[in-house]
């Protein structure tokens, strides 16, 4: 054993005896950071809009402080920019983390000094978890890849800025650098596919035991290595392979693709990270769902999704969800976020302990037709599809067909496949099958004929790189919508259609 793995393990140790200990004390927990935020909170700007000295309890907090998304915050966000302290967090943000919004272009997200730790430590407790549960502390002392954005920062308002992923890259501990690829250089370059290939060159003939990263991307760099490898799996490229972290899309879409690629077993670690906070993980192997992180600076509300457009949706405590409810995420945070709308949707698994999973996004569903058919539910439909036909999907995305000139209206899914249906009418009618058991609105319109069943569009090799090239958003953090309300996606798209 060398003497990284060999550290590591007492380590691992202490810090999941920490969160098995945190599993008891989660609302505890949470009722404690509300008080926290408050009362670092109530000198702010915000703090003192919304009257934070005289808030005791929740329910005094849930009058005071609406739900908000992103735009509501950018009066707020201006500020901060133009120099001003104390306005939603106490001093200024160390850095902004930037992201993009479906509305409001590039949003820029504050961190604090108070929030950087929950972002280093969620990532390492889940692998500290790992190594508990498993045994398995020999991949430490391999080379460990994180397909990640830039670490080059900009600077807004004074504040350095840049994707979350490029900024956490700075806080790396000393003692794995040596353990890191790509080079920092190389992490540097924008253009992600010539990124991509400077990184399938440095990592090649190395002993690589981790790879993070989100799956459509960690799939695509497979791909090239397997293609400048003579169509060699992973495994026999990187023998000694051992863990994959992944997060940002549900897994389950590209499993079966990611695992063919892998062609050996490698253990999967699962990660909720945000620009927001870094919310949950897998903290054991084998067991469905990701623990929420409840004490790490992040007070979390929920609402019912049916609810979320609302004006005054139900709001609840971590104390008062119910598993196999959908519900919108909602967070309050030491870096200045109060009453913020995330975007995702989640549905425990448990809550003792809190184990959940991301359902989808709360702007991204279909309801032309009033069947508010969301994220989960389309890729549980396409997933076990696929597994009936044995055939392999590599990316889709869905949209409402309404004006249809002589023929009922029907969701028209776009799906680029790996291997192909040997019979695509019947590979439809078992993902709407799926759809129909998944979703009883769904059923009814199906059955009262109000649509005909969905239609497939399979599309050419590469499409959504190549759409993904076009808008701008090729690799990173950045992720294909699977559904859209509109047509604004499915229009785009066509050119691509075989």
């Amino acid at each position: 054993m060398k003497i990284k793995s060999f550290l590591a393990k007492p380590y691992a140790y202490i810090v999941h005896a920490r969160v098995r200990k945190g599993m008891a004390t989660a609302v505890a927990d949470q009722q404690a950071i509300l008080q926290y935020l408050l009362k670092n909170g109530s000198r702010t700007v915000f703090g003192k809009e919304h009257n934070f000295q005289q808030l005791k309890t929740y329910e005094d907090f849930r009058n005071a402080v609406p739900i908000r998304d992103y735009e509501a915050f950018i009066p707020w966000i201006e500020r901060i920019k133009k120099g001003e302290p104390n306005v939603l967090w106490k001093g200024r943000p160390i850095y902004f983390a930037k992201t993009s919004g479906t509305t409001s272009g590039v949003k820029y997200i504050p961190i604090s000094k108070e929030s950087i730790p929950n972002h280093i430590a969620g990532a390492r407790d889940a692998l500290l978890c790992y190594m508990t549960e498993s045994g398995n502390t020999a991949f430490a002392d391999g080379k460990m890849i994180f397909l990640s954005g830039s670490p080059e920062l900009e600077r807004v308002g004074g504040v350095p800025t840049g994707r979350l992923s490029g900024i956490v890259n700075h806080f790396i501990p000393r003692y794995l650098r040596g353990n890191q690829l790509p080079s920092y250089e190389t992490n540097c370059i924008e253009d992600w596919e010539t990124k991509l290939e400077k990184i399938v060159q440095e990592t090649m003939n190395e002993n690589m035991t981790l790879i993070s990263g989100i799956p459509p991307w960690m799939q695509m760099y497979f791909d090239w290595l397997i293609q400048r490898n003579e169509g060699k799996k992973i495994k026999d490229i990187f023998p000694k392979l051992q863990v994959i972290v992944h997060g940002g899309v549900n897994f389950e879409p590209y499993r079966a693709r990611l695992t063919d690629s892998l062609g050996g077993q490698v253990d999967m670690i699962e990660t909720f990270p945000a620009s927001e906070g870094f919310f949950a993980f897998q903290d054991r192997i084998g067991g469905e769902g990701l623990l929420l992180n409840t004490n790490a600076g992040i007070f979390y509300e929920f609402i019912p999704a049916a609810e979320i457009h609302k004006e005054n949706p139900t709001r609840l405590s971590l104390a008062d969800v119910k598993v196999g409810e959908n519900y919108a995420l909602i967070v309050s945070t030491n870096a200045g976020l109060w009453g913020y709308n995330i975007g995702d949707t989640v549905r425990f698994l448990s809550t003792d302990p809190y184990r959940l999973v991301v359902t989808g996004r709360v702007k991204h569903f279909i309801s032309a037709f009033g069947e508010h058919v969301i994220g989960e539910e389309v890729e549980y439909a396409i997933m076990n599809a696929a597994r009936e036909h044995d055939v392999q999907v590599t990316e889709f995305t869905i949209a409402p067909r309404i004006q249809v000139s002589g023929e009922l209206p029907y969701h028209e899914w776009f799906v680029e496949f790996g291997t192909m249906p040997a019979d695509m009418d019947a590979f439809a009618t078992t993902v709407n099958n799926h759809l129909r058991a998944k979703n009883i609105y769904y059923e009814d319109l199906m059955s009262g004929s109000i649509l005909q069943p969905l239609k497939i569009r399979v599309m050419k090799k590469n499409t959504f790189i190549e759409y993904m090239r076009s808008i701008g958003k090729l690799g990173g953090q950045n992720k294909v919508p699977r559904l859209g309300n509109d047509r604004k996606i499915a229009d785009a798209l066509q050119p691509w259609i075989a």
